[in-house]
This record gives C-alpha cells, structure tokens and sequence, in this order.
C-alpha cells in the first residue's frame, strides 16, 4: 500500500476530514491532497515532503518514522536532507510564510474604510435630529414656563386668603381641643382621687389558716361587693355568698369574669382549683392571697365580711 493511501486510511478511520486535518496540522489543504495521491512533486521540496508526510503520520498516531523510510525507498533518496535541499527549503519557507502573513494595519484600514465612512455618516445623521429635537423641546417648555407664571401671579391672593381662613380655623380649633383636654385631665384626677380613697378604707385581713381553708376579715367595702375572677392559665373556681354559690366556671388563659354580690354579704367563699393561676380583685382591689400559702393549688378561701 502506497504512503498516501496509508495516510488516507489512518485519516478516515479517525473521522477526520481534511479541513480538520488543515487546521490540527497547519499543512495547507492542497498538499494534504497531494501526499494523499502520492503526488510529492506537487510539494515545495524534498525537505517538505519528508516534513507534512511526518506531521501528516503523527496527527493520525502512525508510526512517522517507518513511513519516511518507505517514503527514501519510494523515492530513491537518504531520509537526511542535503545541503542544497535545507538551504532551498528555507527560502521556499519563507516565501510561503511571507504569503500567509497577516496583512498589515494600512491594508486593513482600506478593507473596513467603506464601513467606517458609513457609520460615521448614520452618527451624523442621528446626532442632527436629537440636536433639531432638543431645541424644539426647549421652545415649548419656555412658551409653557411664561403661560404658567401668569396664572401663578393670578391665584396668589385667592391662595393667601385660604391659607390665612386654614390657620384660622386650625387655631380655634387648637383652643377647643385644649379645653376638653383640661376637663378630662380634672376628671381623671376626682376618679384617681374617689378609687384612693374607696381603696384605703377597704381592708382584707387573714384570722385563721387550716390545712387548705383560709379564713379572712374584710372591713370598709361598699354595699355592693363587686368580684373580679381572672386566670393565668386554665383554672376552675365558683363564688358563694352567704352559703349561695353566685357563679361558677372554668376560665382559659387571660379570661376574666365579674360577679356583683348581693347588698348585705356577710360571708363570701372561693372554692380555686388552680389557685396559682387565678387572681381575685374585689372592689377594684387586688386579693394577694398567696402571701400566706404560696404552695397550695386547690383550695377553699372564706372572707367574713365586717361593717
């Protein structure tokens, strides 16, 4: 088989086209074309020829120095290049590599000059309509300026007049809210005065403790005993008075439930069945009665009520 049609071979079993081949190697496709036909006289010289078939060989993973010895024996000549040989290769190298130069600045600037000419002229174009656009903007925003300043002048006096009527209105109104800020502050003040006094005069007093029965005296309360049950947690609890239950429940966490006891109470008893989480207020006044037993949950409280 000759060189090339190894060559070719090698090449096809890769997958390999001969533009791949052109752009791996750097071997101009018609010289690959040429060792391919066995056509070695179509390559610049002897140097070239022993030079591509060895870079063609090895792009291909064959054995390159086998094929040059087949290649001396194909064409009658020792695989080392004379002198004249190395010296002619070189001057067709660099003749070739002169021919592939890239072209140079000037050459390039007249390639692209026409596309040059041409954006510069679209700029120009662009660039006249936004200036004739700009100054036309400017006109109507002056005409719009001067048209807006005579009706500015116009509505000053109407605009002051309003503003004046506004502070006006605002300051009466300042007065009033004034007035009724003072007669609710004197209010507030008789109520915090009447719930001191009312407070000071009740008294809750324990007498007696026995096992989870607490027995207390309450002394200055009104006519009318007024109960407020609450619970810090699910808690079950019920009020009597004078040996009548008055209410009884269970109360869920941050509820509350008030009871107005009968004119003339003299005893009033809570059965608490978390008494840990239950809070009693009576008449606006908080019942600490885990001061005297903070451990008990179930228990009974009795208050003898006193004139």
């Amino acid at each position: 088989m000759s060189i090339g049609q190894t060559l070719k071979d090698a090449r096809s079993d890769k997958g390999l086209t001969l533009d791949d081949l052109q752009q791996n190697t750097k071997i101009q496709k018609r010289y690959l074309i040429a060792i391919e036909e066995d056509n070695f006289a179509a390559l610049p010289g002897e140097f070239y020829v022993r030079a591509f078939v060895k870079q063609y060989a090895e792009a291909v993973d064959l054995d390159s120095k086998e094929l040059l010895l087949q290649l001396a024996e194909q064409t009658g000549k020792d695989k080392e290049a004379t002198p004249e040989e190395v010296v002619d290769s070189r001057t067709k190298k660099r003749k070739l590599t002169e021919s592939n130069k890239a072209p140079s600045k000037f050459e390039t600037l007249y390639t692209y000059l026409p596309t040059i000419i041409i954006v510069v002229v679209v700029v120009a174009i662009v660039g006249s309509i936004y200036f004739v656009t700009l100054n036309n903007k400017k006109a109507d925003a002056q005409i719009d300026s001067s048209s807006s300043k005579v009706s500015v002048s116009s509505d000053v006096s109407s605009t002051t007049k309003k503003a004046s009527s506004t502070k006006k209105a605002s300051s009466e109104k300042s007065v009033s809210s004034e007035k009724k800020t003072e007669v609710a502050t004197k209010k507030a003040k008789s109520t915090k005065k009447t719930s001191k006094k009312t407070s000071s005069k009740q008294k809750i007093t324990s007498t007696q403790v026995d096992a989870s029965t607490f027995t207390y005296e309450l002394t200055g309360s009104k006519a009318k005993t007024t109960i407020k049950l609450g619970a810090d947690a699910t808690a079950w609890m019920a009020v009597s008075a004078n040996g009548s239950q008055q209410w009884q429940g269970t109360l869920s966490s941050g509820a509350s439930h008030t009871v107005t006891l009968p004119t003339g109470t003299e005893s009033i008893t809570f059965n608490l069945g978390n008494s840990k989480a239950t809070t009693i207020t009576i008449n606006g006044q908080k019942f600490n009665f885990l001061k005297e037993d903070a451990i008990t949950t179930v228990r009974t409280i009795v208050i003898n009520v006193k004139d």
